[in-house]
């Protein structure tokens, strides 16, 4: 039998707790975040050593026990450890030291340790996802670029409303990412404060340099409140909550290539690799991928509201329920994010635009009619809401004697304005210019719009963007490296 933990509790977790809620969250921490609890570890000894309660050598000599664990040299065991992971490094360590060092550990408790490596894991689980975002912005991009002068229906309410451009399109998909990346970096931020030095809940009895401590653990900075560096978890709902947020829109997108990608439209197409088939209709190709993207989406918005609801309700302090039960999605609220992202960046990494029936939807509508309305205002004098009736009126009756967009009938316009009370000069010229495809992009001419020239505009200041973004994440992940190698020059275990 092992010396006991506490002398509050008498007896080793009873087999049923340890297999299962013990070593089932050993073994995650142990996968997780090992990593975390030894870099915390090593600036616990360092600091131990600032305030003369451990000398070099046993500095040193704790460093390189800790330096030393893996995933395999330490497991969940309710006699020796009470199957708790600060337990098991703790009792690792006692037992490779020459002799007991009694003030390692003093004043210390596992929940600022716990909240502190939580933390650090989902600094590292946002990275990894910012990159799979950031990947998938960067294929929209590049697609977009190659796509600015491609002619595609643009819809409103399910129904064809204005030509657009793939390009133009994808513009949005990219601004939309930058927009979520953004809002990643800024949480990433805004959760970078340190819990350590924090104890129970009300602060420590030894003079712990909490700023020290953050900076050697690669934070901005210390959490100032103690408590709430314990109690609060707004980081598993930040992030979630994020993740949500864009799950939403990459499903309007995916939406959207869903329809395209139907025989009713035919817009785009995949390779077979990326296809699927039907096992009854040998006549069908099928794109079940985008179907899992979407899917895969409201994993998202679900892991959110589980967060949510685990935190709701209980008491603001630190508790199993809120630091590990209502966290228990947010790894694969990670993982379904990046996987999302991933399978997106697949699609649109090998998504072939069929130009040739794109056109062809443009060319049956009369997606000029705006245009149309507008010309005879600018041109002819007829008031806006007028011209909106006749513009209509036209179109109406040319269906009517089936007439295409392109079939243009001056008369027939002359005979609708005429019916209210306008009489129309040039109605020949207003329908060439209106439903001339091609020409269509290129008479909006705000900023931000389908206008070739206007997107590739756009898509320079988002690459710039993207650069810029990508920085920002890299020169974090650098503090975060040279903090850890920091932490290890000082307990002796590098040479640098």
């Amino acid at each position: 039998m092992a010396a006991p933990l506490t002398g509050r509790i008498t007896a080793n977790p009873h087999s049923l707790l340890h297999e299962e809620v013990l070593a089932p969250q050993f073994e995650f921490e142990l996968e997780h975040l090992l990593p975390w609890y030894l870099a915390i570890e090593k600036v616990l000894a360092l600091e131990y050593l600032r305030m003369g309660l451990i000398d070099a050598g046993q500095a040193e000599l704790i460093g390189k026990a800790l330096h030393g664990i893996t995933a395999t040299t330490v497991s969940a065991d309710p006699e020796r450890n009470m199957s708790d992971i600060a337990f098991a490094l703790e009792r690792h360590v006692d037992r490779r030291l020459p002799a007991p060092v009694p003030a390692w550990h003093v004043d210390r408790s596992r929940n600022d340790l716990q909240a502190c490596a939580q933390v650090m894991f989902a600094r590292h689980q946002l990275a990894l996802t910012a990159d799979a975002l950031l990947a998938l912005g960067r294929s929209a991009h590049r697609l977009a670029g190659e796509t600015t002068e491609l002619l595609m229906p643009g819809y409103t309410h399910a129904q064809a409303a204005q030509v657009i451009t793939p390009g133009y399109y994808l513009a949005a998909v990219g601004e939309e990412v930058l927009l979520a990346a953004r809002r990643l970096l800024t949480a990433h931020d805004e959760i970078d404060l340190c819990p350590l030095g924090a104890g129970a809940m009300a602060g420590q009895e030894l003079a712990w340099d909490r700023d020290r401590a953050a900076r050697l653990l690669g934070f901005a900075g210390p959490r100032p409140h103690a408590l709430v560096a314990v109690a609060s978890r707004d980081w598993a709902l930040r992030i979630t909550g994020e993740l949500s947020l864009f799950g939403v829109v990459l499903s309007r997108f995916t939406t959207d290539l869903i329809s395209w990608g139907s025989s009713e439209y035919g817009f785009i197409d995949l390779p077979d690799a990326y296809a699927g088939i039907s096992s009854a209709m040998p006549q069908k190709k099928n794109f079940p991928l985008l179907e899992r993207i979407r899917g895969k989406t409201a994993h998202l918005a679900a892991f959110h509201v589980d967060t949510l609801t685990g935190q709701r309700n209980t008491p603001y302090s630190n508790s199993v329920e809120v630091s590990k039960e209502a966290g228990a999605n947010v790894l694969t609220a990670f993982r379904t994010a990046r996987s999302a992202f991933t399978l997106a960046t697949a699609v649109l990494d090998n998504l072939e635009f069929r130009a040739d029936r794109m056109r062809e939807a443009c060319e049956r509508e009369y997606l000029g009619g705006f245009t149309l309305a507008n010309l005879l205002t600018l041109d002819e004098g007829v008031p806006w809401r007028t011209a909106q009736v006749v513009a209509g009126g036209y179109v109406l009756a040319a269906a009517e004697q089936g007439a295409s967009p392109r079939d243009v009938r001056p008369d027939l316009l002359r005979q609708v304005a005429k019916d209210h009370g306008f009489e129309i000069t040039e109605p020949q010229r207003l329908l060439a210019t209106a439903f001339d495809t091609d020409a269509s992009i290129r008479r909006k001419v705000s900023a931000g719009s389908t206008r070739p020239d206007e997107v590739r505009t756009m898509l320079a200041d988002q690459s710039d963007r993207y650069d810029g973004i990508q920085a920002a994440w890299d020169a974090r992940r650098r503090r975060i490296r040279e903090a850890g190698a920091e932490s290890d020059r000082l307990l002796g275990l590098t040479s640098g």
